[in-house]
């Protein structure tokens, strides 16, 4: 075979696999509606706790719950004592309730203190409800907590790794009472993009009918209907068959994402730029304090003092005029921004400043 051939088949291959690179599966773009998650939280106790727990003079719900656990048990306390705890902290317990749960089904739970214990370390939770957001109890937890956190302390030193107010208990939680789950109502199930867009969803309903036919069409840019088998196994089956068909991407849409609180410039692949002139001077304050001890004459009979002088300077950078050039591609956006030297804070008054000019071919959101 000639290499000229040889060419001509690796370029067809590859225009070939191309789409299917670029392809994205309909789980991955969106979810049926009623499937998800369903948030849990509890108050507990946990006790076994090595002298870290709560103090109890600053954390009187503590005290209470400890009393109102020991009442249930028959255990009378007396009204008028005075407990002092270590070993017991109160928590909250949050854990998420999955699609189609069943009842003993275990789950893992989530164990944070709540008062101002020093350490869950070695702690064990005691048997704790876990309620949904109409009130409801629909797990009970109970375990012995896994830490990742390690800390110690002696002298007035301390040394800490990680966090040692929060654990885990894997399967730490049983349901007992089941979430409906309607799997879409009568001939038909409910697809819900996770970002509306007009044109994904035309293209998730052509890739759809494109494999079963014509079962789909879509409500608006992010609600897609389509019908499906009555029978549950069938239904089950179809929309396995359904959720990993591929679909084509469409263009991304230039966007700039700034976080204002820490500094960071995030940039998608579409974003361009037209030619401007950028001057960016950096403002500098500086004071210094010079602490001067002034002794009285002795016969005024004064007293000594300190007197601080304080010096105060303002420099105000000089920043060149820098010319930026078009730029079509992430690359060169890239190369451009760091020819004007700016620090991370300074991209973020100079890209509002280039969106204002019309300079920036982008969506700027902050965040």
């Amino acid at each position: 075979m000639k290499p000229n051939v040889f060419k001509f088949l690796a370029a067809v291959l590859a225009m070939v696999l191309l789409p299917l690179a670029q392809a994205e599966r309909i789980k991955d773009l969106a979810t049926f509606s009623g499937v998800r998650n369903n948030q849990l939280v509890g108050y507990g106790l946990v006790v076994g706790l090595d002298g870290s727990g709560d103090q109890t003079t600053q954390t009187p719900f503590t005290v209470q719950s400890v009393i109102n656990i020991l009442t249930n048990l028959g255990v009378q306390v007396p009204p008028t004592g005075s407990m002092q705890l270590k070993n017991v902290a109160a928590v909250t317990v949050t854990a998420m309730l999955p699609p189609f749960a069943r009842q003993g089904q275990p789950i893992d739970v989530t164990v944070s203190s709540l008062g101002n214990a020093k350490s869950l370390r070695g702690g064990t939770l005691i048997m704790t409800p876990l309620k949904g957001a109409d009130g409801q109890i629909y797990a009970m937890a109970q375990g012995n907590l896994i830490v990742a956190g390690a800390g110690g302390a002696a002298g007035g030193s301390s040394v800490q790794v990680n966090q040692l107010a929060t654990g885990r208990i894997p399967n730490g939680a049983t349901v007992e009472k089941l979430v409906p789950t309607m799997l879409g109502s009568g001939d038909y199930v409910t697809l819900e993009l996770l970002q509306s867009d007009f044109g994904t969803a035309n293209r998730v309903v052509g890739a759809i009918n494109s494999q079963f036919g014509p079962v789909a069409a879509a409500m608006d840019g992010r609600v897609i209907q389509i019908r499906a088998p009555l029978d549950t196994n069938q239904r089950v089956a179809f929309l396995a068959r359904l959720e990993n068909i591929n679909v084509a991407q469409g263009e991304v849409s230039p966007k700039v994402i700034i976080n204002a609180r820490t500094g960071s410039v995030v940039m998608n692949q579409a974003v361009q730029v037209d030619p401007c002139a950028i001057a960016h001077g950096s403002l500098t304050v500086t004071i210094a304090a010079d602490n001067q001890v002034v002794q009285p004459n002795p016969v005024a009979g004064g007293r000594t003092e300190t007197v601080t002088n304080a010096a105060v300077d303002i420099d105000v950078g000089k920043g060149p005029v820098v010319k930026f050039p078009k730029a079509v591609n992430l690359n060169q956006v890239v190369k451009a921004l760091n020819a004007v030297g700016a620090t991370p804070q300074d991209l973020l008054a100079i890209l509002q400043a280039m969106k204002v000019a019309g300079a920036l071919k982008a969506e700027l959101e902050v965040i």
